[in-house]
């Protein structure tokens, strides 16, 4: 399950507006890469983010320290966050030949993607949620995604009928240009999960926002 470094790159703009996802470049990297032109080998193709562990967030566990509460691996089915009025459904999200995360379909405003060979929501590690602000025509799933806050909840329904509780311990955004890719992805030996959209200003000319919203949260 170790990731080579091999230039693995968060290849969704989660803008929408009619615009292509993979013809940005400033998507924040799900990796360190060693170089920008690193191949993506068939070992670390699709495998989760796996990187030095990051400082822990308020209310982590500190990195080494034994595995908290933790689930089975199964797959998500819904995520459900009440404070920003979110009940959504999953796709798969997977790394694509040239090492980029493919994006949510842009057409469904209402749907969620998580990276489907990475960790799955409440598995000990970071699983990545991602999903779209808006589209060209209308808000989406994570339009309101800034408004969740330290200590609010949401959860994920999982295909073994099982409910994996998240609480809030940071929202933030980042530059695209300056993403701090080892804090976001970096290994962890608790259940936590990362909630990401797009943010900031919106560079026509680049077809993109230029920040991202990342929520941090782990499971209770």
């Amino acid at each position: 399950m170790m990731c080579a470094a091999a230039a693995l790159v968060l290849a969704v703009s989660l803008t929408g507006r009619g615009e292509d996802p993979a013809s940005d470049s400033s998507r924040p990297p799900l990796a360190p890469a060693a170089t920008a032109s690193a191949p993506v080998t068939s070992e670390s193709a699709g495998q989760p983010p796996r990187s030095a562990p990051s400082q822990p967030r308020p209310g982590q566990p500190a990195a080494g320290s034994p595995a908290g509460k933790h689930l089975p691996r199964s797959r998500p089915v819904r995520l459900i966050v009440p404070k920003i009025s979110v009940d959504a459904p999953f796709v798969d999200l997977a790394i694509d030949p040239t090492g980029r995360l493919e994006a949510p379909p842009a057409a469904d405003t209402n749907l969620v993607g998580w990276l489907a060979k990475g960790v799955s929501p409440g598995e000990p590690g970071t699983a990545i949620i991602a999903g779209h602000v808006d589209t060209k025509t209308s808000a989406a799933v994570f339009a309101n995604l800034s408004a969740l806050k330290r200590g609010d909840r949401f959860h994920v329904r999982r295909a073994d009928g099982s409910k994996a509780v998240f609480l809030v311990d940071d929202v933030e955004t980042f530059a695209k240009d300056d993403f701090p890719d080892r804090l976001v992805y970096a290994d962890t030996d608790d259940a936590q999960v990362r909630l990401i959209t797009c943010a900031g200003a919106y560079d026509r000319t680049a077809k993109d926002y230029t920040e991202n919203l990342v929520v941090f949260a782990h499971l209770v």
